[in-house]
């Protein structure tokens, strides 16, 4: 079977949309569901996203690789044309497309999870090697989701 079958294997019964707007909305929206920060995929010029609700796969695609800079966590991040991963509540598994600059190396993300909200306020990302680093949600958080986030908190 060629790769290309298997991809469209994978998308098949997908919800698509396409254009920007529509899939900024679709990123956000999806990021609020799964109960990540909105600012974790911050991603650019979006033209195409999908997801499989069955399966659980994500994709997202923009013009062109992307990189952001995390104020938050002090860390550097590329983004690829595509991103792609599979999902579920508090969890973004086999993820492709996305790289975090490490000292001098680009090192690939493939997970990033947050431990219940209610009880951590940190979200982990890992390696293909199982190494991983975590780093306080608020660092990805848009200020209004600071601003409710440390309200809930202090009550």
């Amino acid at each position: 079977m060629s790769s290309q079958n298997l991809v469209r294997d994978e998308r098949a019964g997908a919800e698509i949309v396409y254009g920007a707007e529509e899939c900024y909305k679709h990123s956000i929206e999806l990021l609020e569901e799964l109960g990540f920060p909105k600012g974790v995929l911050p991603l650019k010029d979006l033209i195409e996203c999908g997801r499989v609700k069955e399966t659980g796969f994500v994709w997202m695609k923009q013009k062109g690789p992307y990189e952001h800079f995390f104020t938050g966590s002090n860390t550097l991040v590329s983004y690829a044309t595509e991103v792609t991963a599979y999902v579920e509540k508090f969890k973004m598994k086999k993820m492709s497309g996305v790289k975090s600059k490490q000292l001098l190396l680009w090192v690939p993300i493939v997970e990033m999870s947050i431990d219940d909200v209610s009880s951590s306020n940190k979200i982990y990302f890992k390696t293909p090697m199982g190494i991983g680093r975590s780093f306080p949600v608020t660092a990805f958080m848009s200020d209004d989701e600071k601003q409710k986030f440390l309200e809930k908190v202090s009550e």
